[in-house]
């Protein structure tokens, strides 16, 4: 219940009860509360109908309650003086009142996650900025004459409903449209080619519907378009050759259509693309080039391709899963795709792939089922794995014949390995790590006040350790870190941040200097402040403290992760929450990180962590990329939804990140795992608050009753973390506050 103090203060203009546990009814005498312009309840356990009482509020403008257990239906009038009313994520049916998105007051409304049933309402108030009706049981069509009034609509989200009937033209006369999700549906008919005047669309999502026809080239004039997403429909056709206009475009998925043809040739030319799924076509011809910056995946599985694997496929170092399963390729796979140093996943199973299969990292999953494909063990023992499945009559034969084959093949690998040693994919001699020069110092200077640093910090010998390969213990998206011993015995990180990249915003050596020596006066234990730094011609060279455990995705997702127990993991949150508060709330000016992982949590012991790259937000202009900002901001997985419609890094952002990070602490799953975020996945899981324990780590949350308890009640921060909401996630000085009352 909502305390009797609360209530009994008349002239209350504000009341923000989120997340404090708090069950059963909002109390009808809340309509006295005559000046009340905010109330936020969300996160909580308020049950019952939602008080007929707030529509008499006059004063009220925001009411926010989604993630409680409110049921019944929504009474009417409730939007009559409010702008913003958020009810997702509860149990409320009915029908959406007639008058419920009429008021002309009224700029955001948000009935999610609910089990709303009947049509939309078709009389939708012209100055509303954003409708999200997903996730219920709504029918019926989608009221087409509304949109030609609506040029205030930015955010559009239909999604997960029985929707039926076409797509309505008229949704192209939103000119300021951002976002357009009617996916999971049961819309027909073919994509308007209106849909190509929505020059401000960023995101477009219609996959699981039964649209059929081609993809207009319309759409492919959408130059600020980052996500394209028309799986699991019925289209035909080619894929147009102007999809390559799209440059933008980050993500694209057409899988599971009845796409012919072959893939357009320019495709290696979307430079912004970071996922593409073609998977479950028609298509047919041989790999063109691929985008050089994917990241996700590339699938092209369950097609007609023939042909080699290409080699150019190697240059894919950022790739985490490529499928080429289920066509018709053929030849041997190419050793250069051992270079691709992201890859978790290979498949290229039941195509007609011949010779030695290379030896990957052992943490890449690699299926080369339905081949005739020699594996060679780490005994040497060669294995293939046929192309027809089950006992074969000829076993003692096909032994034979293999170990034949693998004395000739192996000799062969092993001369063309070694001769790779020396010279690189195109050919070019490498040089040894002797003959590479260290580099040139133009500038150094040491930030830090520490005797003991200043001693051991030794410029000369660092740069002969970054001319050294070897040296190398981790790569993010902007930086090399390298392990530097000085000649004292003592280590130090020395982070290469390339100083020639077109995004780096670096007027002079000055002016980068002046920003490390304010970043180097910090003082935080859970941050990493640079103790140093050199200026090349090409680099910059920032050192801090070494950290021995790595980086907390190592530890977590590597092989001491299940030494990693809870107390572990609850420091761990803690302490990045710690240093994230500080450096949000740091004199005033808050300190942004542009990216926030676990791959840039280091950790000096297994409860000590220290929050990376906090300079990248000083160097780095967004602006200077040419995509969207979640192409320069964040690794996948971390990034929350509004970068894809904005230029600009917030705290809010930075929270939904460290959301991601609490939920791997918590799941023991990588924020990105067979291509689903994380924070997707626990969203679609955590609708029914009994069902929580199922989403954390059962191997720590069963250790005792305590252990899980305090875990659940860090869920729930992590849940309010990942909002999709930027306005509803909490502030990280808040975050704090809530994970340390969990303890």
């Amino acid at each position: 219940m909502i305390p009797d103090r609360i209530m009994d203060c008349l002239n209350l203009s504000s009341i923000d009860l989120s997340r404090n546990m708090i069950s059963g009814p909002v109390p009808d005498s809340i309509e006295n509360l005559s000046k009340l312009e905010i109330l936020i309840l969300s996160t909580n356990s308020f049950s019952g109908e939602i008080p007929t009482g707030l529509s008499s509020i006059t004063a009220l403008q925001r009411f926010t309650a989604y993630q409680n257990q409110f049921n019944g239906t929504i009474p009417s009038n409730i939007t009559k003086h409010l702008k913003y009313l958020d009810l997702s994520y509860n149990n409320l049916g009915g029908l959406i009142p007639t008058d419920m998105l009429s008021p002309p007051n009224l700029l955001t409304i948000d009935l999610s996650y609910n089990l709303l049933s009947g049509p939309i309402p078709p009389d939708i108030s012209q100055n509303l900025n954003r409708l999200r009706l997903g996730s219920n049981k709504l029918n019926g069509s989608i009221p087409s004459a509304t949109f030609k009034t609506l040029q205030k609509l930015v955010y559009l989200e239909l999604e997960n409903n029985s929707l039926t009937g076409s797509v309505p033209p008229d949704l192209g006369s939103c000119s300021n449209l951002a976002l357009l999700s009617l996916a999971v549906n049961k819309l027909t008919g073919t994509l308007p080619v209106q849909l190509g005047n929505l020059s401000s669309l960023q995101v477009m999502k219609l996959q699981s519907n039964q649209l059929t026809g081609e993809i207009p080239t319309e759409i492919t004039n959408l130059q600020k378009l980052s996500t394209l997403n028309v799986s699991w429909n019925l289209l035909n056709g080619s894929i147009p050759s102007t999809i390559s206009n799209l440059g933008s475009l980050n993500n694209l998925n057409l899988q599971g259509n009845r796409f012919s043809g072959s893939i357009p040739n320019n495709i290696g030319s979307m430079n912004s693309l970071i996922e593409l799924q073609l998977g479950g076509n028609q298509l047919s011809g041989n790999i063109p080039k691929m985008p050089a910056k994917l990241q996700i995946a590339l699938n092209l599985s369950s097609n007609r391709l023939e042909g080699s694997i290409p080699m150019t496929l190697s240059q894919l170092t950022g790739l985490e899963v490529l499928d080429l399963s289920d066509n018709k390729l053929s030849g041997e796979i190419p050793t250069s795709l051992t270079a691709m140093t992201s890859l978790t996943q290979l498949i290229l199973a039941n195509n007609m792939l011949t010779g030695i299969c290379p030896k990957f990292s052992s943490y890449v999953m690699v299926n080369v089922s339905g081949n005739q494909v020699i594996i060679v063990k780490n005994d040497t023992t060669p294995n293939t794995q046929p192309a027809k499945k089950g006992k074969s009559v000829a076993t003692a034969l096909l032994i034979g014949f293999a170990v034949a084959l693998f004395a000739v093949l192996l000799v062969t690998w092993l001369a063309i390995s070694i001769s790779r040693r020396y010279y690189r994919v195109n050919d070019e001699q490498l040089q040894s790590p002797e003959d590479l020069p260290p580099p040139q110092v133009l500038q150094g200077n040491i930030l830090t006040a520490n005797g003991i640093h200043r001693s051991n910090i030794d410029f000369t010998k660092a740069m002969e350790a970054v001319a050294n390969p070897s040296n190398i213990t981790l790569k993010t998206r902007f930086s090399t870190y390298y392990k530097a011993v000085m000649p004292s015995g003592s280590s130090y990180f020395v982070k290469r941040i390339n100083w020639s990249d077109k995004i780096f915003q670096l007027g002079s050596h000055d002016k980068f200097g002046h920003e490390l020596e304010v970043l180097g006066k910090l003082s935080n234990s859970n941050v990493m402040t640079p103790l140093a730094y050199v200026l090349t011609v090409d680099n910059a060279y920032l050192f801090y403290e070494y950290a021995s455990k790595g980086t907390l995705f190592d530890v977590l997702h590597g092989s001491l992760g299940k030494a990693l127990d809870w107390a572990s993991r609850y420091s761990v949150a803690v302490g990045v929450a710690q240093g994230l508060a500080f450096l949000h709330g740091f004199n005033s000016c808050p300190i942004l990180l542009l990216d926030l992982s676990s791959r840039n949590i280091m950790l000096k012991s297994l409860k000590e962590p220290q929050v990376g790259d906090i300079e990248l937000c000083k160097v780095i202009d967004p602006s200077k990329s040419t995509g969207s900002l979640s192409m320069v901001a964040g690794s996948v997985g971390y990034i929350p939804p509004e970068y894809a419609y904005t230029m600009r890094v917030t705290m809010a952002g930075n929270v939904y990140s460290f959301g991601v990070v609490l939920l791997e602490l918590l799941t023991g799953k990588p924020a990105v795992s067979e291509g689903t975020e994380l924070a997707k996945w626990v969203l679609n899981n955590s609708v029914k608050q009994d069902k929580w324990d199922h989403i954390l780590d059962s191997n720590v949350s069963r250790t005792s009753l305590a252990v899980k308890s305090q875990m659940l009640a860090v869920l729930k921060v992590a849940l309010g973390c990942v909002n999709v909401s930027p306005d509803a996630r909490p502030k990280m000085k808040s975050v704090l506050r809530m994970l340390l009352n969990a303890r």
